[in-house]
């Protein structure tokens, strides 16, 4: 079996839609479709999850209807039979309704991700009842049936697969179709996968049912070696290790969520990363495969916070690394980059929620300066620091205040930190060096 996950500018409009229908056609055998809500919808349900919040309830309403319109336009387009199409509308009028009672409801975290996953639930129903509308057998799952995960950093993919499998005992096909983002967490409760968590949701299913691939078809072709956004002159790589694009992802790269490789490493499902709306290109292929090796690409992550402690009493003092990473732990807070002199320790946080208490911690193990608005900037490529024109990055020091350097933790990368405001011309000016003077990377 494949499995095939189509992000919300995939499934955005009718016509691409239409183009889902004819990428799922040209794949031969048994297929998976994890799915996405419509490009916008699940920020207006965020949106309505925040009125919920504010107790404004009345404002919702609005929302809601221009949910209906968008979503009935939607079916009016793809679906001619009538019968299928009150059915349709039927099953989106429901899951409205439903979310007007959600959001009735006092706010709790269970709540948000029961109003934010109803653009899931509808999208899918839809494009299950649209394929069987052209003749195209296809059973329409419930992700919340069997997408348990009680540990988002490592999903039992077998309970899942075990789960999947009695819930499809009865009913076979060719052709499933569920939801992304959605889960069911250790309480039972709906949950979600985070934002950008459909990938997740793919790969989770990937391992479950053993698939010989997983396709994420998004609006890119591929991973780029640096943000198209920023830097002119990109281009699609055809090739990357899981360590590599779990680097790239987890460091920024928004083509893929962060913990979308973990899930099929151990098992060898290689990822395809495709554009729907240029499927004839080659995109990215993530496998276990070196095929080869030095400088690939280049990703940023923003919203770090830098947190430096110094303190004489480092030096010669057994344990005091452990102290200070005993108070991050206890409030739940990864440390992304970390390096040490004798007499001061600086690290990396992108989650500052309980950063206030965190300092009043530290405060008792020396002098604390803490630098808001960072960005990790991240050289990847397999045995990166081997290849001939790495040292290149480091004439960067000429030019931009760099305030972290991190290289060992792998060998696949090396970060740097500077200052947000000077991201765009760093990713700029190690595009021109690493990349344009003379150096040639894989290219599709």
């Amino acid at each position: 079996m494949k499995v095939l996950k189509f992000g919300g500018t995939s499934v955005g409009t009718p016509e691409s839609i239409q183009n889902v229908k004819n990428i799922t056609l040209g794949e031969e055998g048994r297929k998976m479709l994890v799915l996405s809500a419509m490009s916008g919808v699940t920020n207006d349900l965020v949106a309505i999850s925040n009125l919920v919040q504010a107790n404004k309830f009345e404002e919702v309403y609005d929302i809601v209807d221009k949910l209906k319109d968008r979503h009935f336009s939607a079916i009016d387009q793809l679906i001619n039979d009538e019968s299928l199409k009150k059915e349709t509308k039927t099953f989106v009028s429901g899951r409205l309704q439903d979310l007007l009672l959600s959001a009735n409801k006092e706010y709790t975290e269970v709540v948000y991700a029961e109003i934010v996953t109803y653009g899931e639930a509808m999208l899918t129903f839809i494009v299950s009842q649209y394929f069987k509308s052209l003749g195209i057998d296809n059973i329409w799952l419930d992700a919340k049936k069997f997408m348990e995960v009680h540990n988002l950093e490592n999903p039992d993919t077998d309970k899942v697969g075990k789960l999947l499998d009695e819930y499809i005992s009865n009913q076979t096909s060719d052709l499933y179709i569920t939801q992304g983002f959605v889960c069911i967490n250790k309480r039972n409760e709906i949950s979600t996968l985070k934002r950008g968590g459909s990938d997740y949701t793919a790969t989770i299913l990937g391992a479950a049912v053993q698939a010989t691939e997983v396709q994420i078809w998004t609006d890119i072709d591929g991973f780029h070696n640096n943000d198209p956004r920023h830097v002119e002159g990109t281009h699609p790589i055809s090739e990357l290790t899981f360590e590599e694009a779990a680097e790239l992802a987890y460091f920024g790269a928004k083509i893929l969520h962060p913990q979308t490789v973990s899930p099929v490493i151990n098992k060898g499902i290689p990822i395809f990363l495709k554009n729907t709306f240029t499927p004839e290109k080659t995109g990215t292929r993530i496998s276990s495969e070196i095929t080869s090796k030095g400088l690939k690409a280049i990703a940023a992550k923003d919203d770090i916070t830098a947190i430096k402690i110094k303190s004489n009493r480092m030096l010669m003092a057994h344990g005091f690394l452990r102290k200070i990473f005993d108070v991050f732990d206890n409030y739940e807070t990864s440390i992304d980059m970390i390096t040490t002199s004798e007499i001061a320790i600086s690290l990396t946080i992108d989650n500052t929620r309980n950063l206030d208490q965190i300092l009043e911690e530290l405060n008792a193990y020396g002098e604390i300066t803490v630098d808001r608005s960072q960005s990790i900037i991240c050289i990847v490529g397999e045995s990166v620091i081997e290849d001939k024109s790495t040292y290149k990055l480091f004439e960067l020091l000429n030019d931009i205040p760099v305030r972290m350097i991190s290289y060992g933790g792998s060998s696949n990368n090396i970060s740097i930190l500077v200052d947000t405001q000077n991201k765009i011309d760093t990713l700029r000016s190690l595009n021109h060096k690493l990349f344009s003077e003379g150096y040639a990377t894989q290219m599709v």
